[in-house]
């Protein structure tokens, strides 16, 4: 029986790692997709690369798409990274539409390589508020791609295989565990401090290092500043 072959977003964090992983252990071949959008930093494209690697990715694909034109985030415009820690509204940090467009991406590749399932690391949560990382968003993009794609129309349905949707920080970080991944190899941070550290301050830090503390798992993470 041949293998089935998945694409999975892999950015470099620590959701997407677990994902992609997750897509092995279903049994795909794998192909990874990361998008270089012209981020604050490019530390977490070499932790996208190293981790394709580390999972055998069978290609990984950094596809340049220069988000900064547009701006609108502190991830693509000169926006202060917040510190204050994690808030009920949402941040600076969320880029207009990220995850439709890095979606709609990895759906063009998916039907050109013939796969029916793409990996998206995303959970409902321990998140930042970000309104694409929602149960209903992905249940709607697979719908749109069911009638936005040749594929679709012939009945060949896109899956879209979110499997941390519904798990806690926590619950990733004894995910990765349970896979035996090296959750070192990810970087979480928006704002890297000198010397290659997590700074230890922004959202996405304060997440990552609870997570770990809530798993009881030692944080690999290495921080300028405690958490």
């Amino acid at each position: 029986m041949t293998q089935s072959v998945a694409i999975a977003l892999v950015s470099g964090g620590l959701d997407s790692m677990v994902s992609a992983a997750r897509a092995k252990e279903d049994g795909h071949r794998l192909l990874a997709l990361s998008i270089d959008y012209n981020q604050r930093h490019q530390v977490e494209l070499a932790a996208a690369r190293r981790i394709s690697a580390m999972l055998g990715a069978e290609r990984h694909v950094v596809m340049p798409l220069d988000l900064r034109a547009f701006g609108g985030s502190a991830l693509t415009d000169d926006i202060d990274v917040p510190k204050e820690g994690v808030g009920d509204d949402i941040p600076v940090t969320y880029v207009p539409a990220r995850n439709t467009i890095f979606l709609s991406l990895a759906l063009g590749w998916a039907e050109a390589a013939g796969a029916r399932d793409i990996y998206i690391g995303v959970n409902a949560l321990d998140y930042s508020g970000y309104p694409d990382c929602r149960p209903e968003f992905i249940k709607a993009f697979e719908d749109m791609a069911e009638v936005a794609t040749k594929a679709g129309v012939e009945g060949r349905r896109f899956h879209i295989q979110a499997p941390l949707q519904h798990m806690s920080k926590a619950d990733i970080v004894r995910e990765a565990a349970r896979l035996g991944l090296d959750a070192g190899l990810s970087w979480s941070c928006y704002d890297p401090a000198p010397g290659g550290l997590h700074c230890g301050q922004c959202d996405s830090c304060r997440l990552r290092a609870k997570g770990f503390e809530d798993a009881g798992i030692a944080d690999p993470t290495r921080y300028a500043q405690a958490v």
